[in-house]
């Protein structure tokens, strides 16, 4: 019952008060662009505050996380990683399915912020335009962070990894840096109850630039499935 009630006011605290970050968004998309990146930024710790005085989920990191110029390859179980990026790093560029630059109002927003787009079947040309897009953030300074399995997955499921890593990989040049999250144990996919506890990221050991695929691909997929058997 306790988990129902918190979930519940999680769901009316923070869709409801979003609607004020999207309409200060809109206003800075008009009038000054750039202003957009601070409002998502301030959006994104209200979402962290909302998950822990509300659902009663915290947030901890094992390990260093390092900051600069880095290719963050990070595990994805739930909605919760998608916003909280926004806390973990400096104006990330995050790739995300190419439909959300397509919703009215809010992909023009998407875009002044520079979310990646991600067409998933589209092929060779989707690839392209990632690639293009991601040079064009680590210019400025930007993080890149990618979801490799392409859409959420249930926590302990360990799907191969998709073929936006390796193109990243091999035309951006950069250390990747694996991040694990078992978020989906709290909040799973497309379900309204969520747990409290403790929501885990967990760093592991940077991969250098220009190793073979395989051996990238390996080394990554390892490090972001490294929690996937751990209950708490």
């Amino acid at each position: 019952m306790l988990t129902a009630i918190r979930s519940l006011a999680y769901l009316i605290a923070f869709y409801g008060l979003s609607v004020g970050f999207v309409l200060t968004a809109l206003v800075a998309h008009w009038v000054v662009p750039s202003a957009v990146l601070p409002v998502a930024t301030g959006w994104s710790r209200f979402h962290r505050g909302c998950a822990r005085w509300l659902l009663g989920q915290k947030v901890r990191v094992e390990g260093d996380l390092p900051h600069g110029q880095y290719l963050y390859i990070v595990k994805h179980e739930s909605m919760f990683e998608t916003i909280d990026l926004l806390c973990l790093f400096d104006r990330p560029a995050i790739a995300a399915k190419r439909e959300l630059l397509d919703i009215p109002l809010w992909g023009g927003l998407a875009r002044d912020y520079g979310l990646l787009p991600v067409e998933r079947s589209a092929g060779a040309s989707a690839l392209r335009a990632l690639r293009a897009a991601a040079r064009k953030a680590n210019a400025q300074g930007r993080p890149i962070c990618l979801f490799p399995e392409g859409t959420r997955v249930p926590h302990g499921e360990a799907p191969p990894l998709r073929a936006g890593f390796a193109g990243l990989y091999a035309v951006l040049g950069l250390p990747v840096v694996p991040i694990a999250v078992d978020s989906g144990r709290l909040s799973p996919r497309g379900h309204f109850l969520k747990r409290a506890g403790v929501i885990t990221y967990k760093i592991g050991e940077v991969v250098p630039p220009g190793l073979d695929r395989k051996e990238a691909e390996a080394r990554v997929h390892a490090a972001i499935n490294a929690l996937n058997w751990r209950s708490g």
